[in-house]
């Protein structure tokens, strides 16, 4: 296995059966190994950089059914919530002064936001902050809508393609979805000219290692920006709720792939590793890992954007803690910066 991972760093690409065998063959030692190598590169590329984004939750309504949300439209314990629009870029206005020069601006397909208030809010934010990157994660739209979004000021999109097999695709996810029209949302998002963040769940219900293989080959060759994962968490008003969670172990280790097959990819320790352990971000980044999303949502929401169980939401993932946050990472050897932390090599 260790010669397989010696060829994926010297090469930066494996076949679907070889990237199969090194998740089959999960190990300690090939976890360490896979992180030393990781970490070369984001040494490489980032140094000992860690960049911070605001992530504004703003609303919890969904059109969609995914089986394994909790935000889901069919949950009718879910007490839902909208911000209006000048609270958005209140949290915004207040990311800025702590420092950060990123918002993500994430909620569930709410088509109650037409593109003209999407679009409003990205100029609202841009007026009051020019230097502030807008990343939008509000999911499927057509060609127009992106297009429309990124005119107005929009510069990333994250939109998570959750698994690149369409049949666990369709296991997941109700009749009505599509993987095509994920995957064409995707390349679209890519063609208009966004910094693209794919991603996808690490063990969700009937995940196999197969599956996880051909995750990894879809970012070696569609190569997004960005590359977001974390352990699939039940939650207990969903379908899966009682579905066993991923594990730690695979999501660092997979980590660490992604960071060796793109080396310059943007990827964060997601607020789901530091669900499932308590210092699982920090892991994240030992692994190879650049980016922590602390929560600009105002406190009186934070609790409802529950995607999955015991989400952590209040503490130190808050944005108000960035110096905790800061104390966090600088105990592993990293730094927090005061930048947009652009990947290295995009041009806009």
């Amino acid at each position: 296995m260790k010669s397989l991972l010696g060829k994926l760093n010297r090469e930066h690409s494996l076949e679907l059966e070889e990237y199969q065998l090194l998740i089959e063959n999960i190990n300690p030692d090939l976890m360490k190994l896979a992180a030393e190598y990781a970490v070369k590169y984001q040494k490489e590329y980032y140094g000992n950089k860690v960049f911070i984004r605001g992530l504004v939750e703003f609303t919890n309504y969904c059109k969609n059914d995914c089986f394994y949300c909790g935000i889901r439209r069919d949950n009718r314990e879910c007490e839902r919530y909208r911000l209006r629009m000048d609270d958005i870029i209140s949290c915004a206005d207040e990311g800025y002064k702590l420092g950060f020069r990123t918002v993500v601006l994430q909620g569930g397909e709410d088509l109650a936001f037409k593109d003209q208030d999407i679009c409003n809010i990205i100029k609202g934010i841009k007026a009051a902050h020019p230097d502030m990157v807008v990343t939008l994660s509000i999911g499927e739209r057509d060609h127009d809508s992106y297009q429309a979004y990124f005119d107005a000021g929009a510069d990333r999109y994250l939109l998570r393609h959750e698994t690149a097999n369409p049949e666990l695709y369709a296991r997941l996810h109700p009749g009505e979805m599509s993987f095509l029209h994920r995957m064409n949302c995707l390349q679209d998002l890519k063609n208009i000219g966004y910094q693209v963040g794919a991603g996808f769940m690490v063990q969700s219900p009937g995940q196999t290692a197969r599956d996880l293989a051909m995750d990894l080959k879809f970012i070696e060759e569609f190569k997004p920006d960005m590359c977001g994962i974390g352990p699939f968490i039940s939650h207990k008003d969903t379908p899966f709720a009682k579905e066993k969670s991923g594990t730690l172990e695979m999501t660092l280790f997979l980590l660490s792939l992604l960071r060796i097959i793109y080396p310059q990819m943007l990827i964060p320790a997601t607020t789901a590793l530091g669900t499932i352990d308590p210092r699982g971000r920090e892991k994240g980044i030992l692994a190879g890992a650049n980016v922590v999303m602390p929560n600009l949502s105002p406190t009186s929401v934070r609790k409802m954007y529950t995607l999955y169980d015991n989400k952590i939401c209040t503490g130190e993932e808050a944005a108000e803690c960035i110096n905790c946050l800061k104390g966090r990472v600088s105990s592993v050897g990293y730094e927090i910066v005061e930048d947009a932390g652009d990947r290295v090599g995009f041009y806009k």
